[in-house]
């Protein structure tokens, strides 16, 4: 299974959850705030016009809560709306609903205050307590003496308040959460920022570090080599040929390393080289140019190994290079076997270094190089061994799939 359809998966999961988590919530919620009423009902009055009343008023105020987050204000005005119908047709037949049928406009006056605007969840805070007066007067003006509400009535209605006030501090809550949650976002980002300045100052050292040293290294190196060429009639023809070589190798040298430097202290891959990349056509002269310092090396390709993609080809180039290179540093002199092979699937890489016919004095070397090929076949799903050959020598060996995810930079 890919990883975008786990992905999905997750997610879809996730999503039902969610729903489940809030569809257990929105119950919970229209049973705290019915129950009571419904409990106490049976102290109340036990008439059937009471307990149809109080029924049919529970079933909508349950109804109505369960999107009070979404309505705030749409639902208290419903809920509100249908208990002074409730209570005006209670009366009418003479019959009691509990007092608590004023929770569920409780739990919607704070579902108002916890995610209203401030002005709006006052405005409604104050229609409802007009309604509430509103409504004790006429029931004052107009129902019998033993029907009249009392101080009873207030200690009900106290609850509206007190919901209103418990949301709006929910809201504050939230506000303080969310502005919390800014400023570490803004002090992370300005940490990032920080580390971004500071990782590209050290590059600009590094660069001119580099630039002092190794470009001018490899700048006189070319000069000495020129030197020695001008002076070509004292020297035997295959010294002439290796003078000649070594001083191109340095001239490429020194215009890679101000391309790098140029990368380096940019920071960015747009400062990259626009030369083409290597590709696997340039076999042959890493092959002669081995050949050249000394290391009997033979290639063999198989495969159409042009059709391969380019992040393919150039990590293929880089192993045939650093095997080579490693073994004129490690082993001069000693034979090399470079084969190369692809098909349908992959690529194949193979590089083997006899031992060196002399022993050789050790070449210091810190290993960067295999790892940094190990960290490039990984990024292309492909995997590289590096281990010394049985009966001495070395053997490095890559397999590249040929559809690579392409994360390599086909400019380096």
């Amino acid at each position: 299974m890919s990883r975008e359809n786990v992905s999905r998966e997750n997610v879809s999961r996730e999503n039902v959850e969610a729903g489940g988590r809030r569809t257990a919530a929105a119950a919970a919620t229209g049973a705290a705030a019915v129950v009571p009423a419904l409990i106490d009902q049976a102290t109340t009055d036990t008439s059937a016009a009471a307990w149809l009343a109080l029924g049919a008023y529970a079933a909508v105020a349950v109804a109505a809560l369960s999107v009070r987050h979404r309505r705030p204000f749409g639902v208290f005005c419903a809920v509100l709306a249908v208990l002074a119908a409730v209570e005006v047709a209670t009366a009418a037949a003479e019959v009691k609903v509990s007092g608590l049928a004023v929770l569920p406009p409780a739990f919607a006056l704070h579902a108002v205050g916890a995610h209203g605007p401030r002005r709006r969840s006052a405005a409604a805070l104050a229609v409802g307590g007009l309604l509430v007066a509103a409504g004790l007067l006429a029931n004052h003006a107009t129902a019998p003496d033993g029907w009249r509400g009392g101080s009873d009535v207030l200690a009900f209605v106290a609850v509206l308040p007190v919901g209103w006030a418990l949301g709006v501090a929910a809201h504050g809550h939230r506000a303080l959460l969310a502005a919390a949650e800014r400023r570490a976002d803004d002090a992370r980002r300005e940490q990032r920022l920080r580390a971004e300045q500071a990782a590209a100052a050290e590059r600009v050292r590094i660069a001119r570090d580099m630039h002092d040293v190794v470009a001018h290294s490899l700048t006189l190196l070319v000069v000495h080599a020129e030197t020695m060429r001008a002076r070509s009639g004292d020297l035997p023809a295959w010294a002439r040929d290796r003078v000649d070589a070594l001083a191109a190798a340095g001239r490429e040298a020194t215009e890679e390393m101000r391309d790098l430097l140029g990368v380096l202290r940019a920071g960015s891959s747009d400062a990259a080289p626009r030369v083409p990349a290597p590709s696997l056509s340039g076999l042959g002269a890493l092959v002669d140019a081995a050949r050249g310092a000394g290391n009997p090396a033979v290639l063999t390709a198989a495969g159409p190994l042009d059709e391969l993609p380019r992040p393919v080809q150039l990590a293929a180039y880089r192993v045939v290079q650093e095997g080579l290179s490693n073994a004129r540093r490690h082993a001069p002199g000693a034979p090399v076997t470079v084969r190369v092979e692809a098909d349908a699937a992959e690529a194949r890489v193979e590089v083997a270094c006899g031992p060196p016919p002399e022993p050789a004095p050790p070449a210091r070397g810190s290993g960067a190089g295999l790892a940094g090929l190990a960290e490039r076949v990984a990024a292309l799903d492909g995997r590289l061994h590096a281990a010394p050959a049985p009966g001495g020598g070395f053997r490095v060996a890559a397999t590249v799939p040929r559809r690579a995810g392409g994360r390599i930079d086909a400019r380096r």
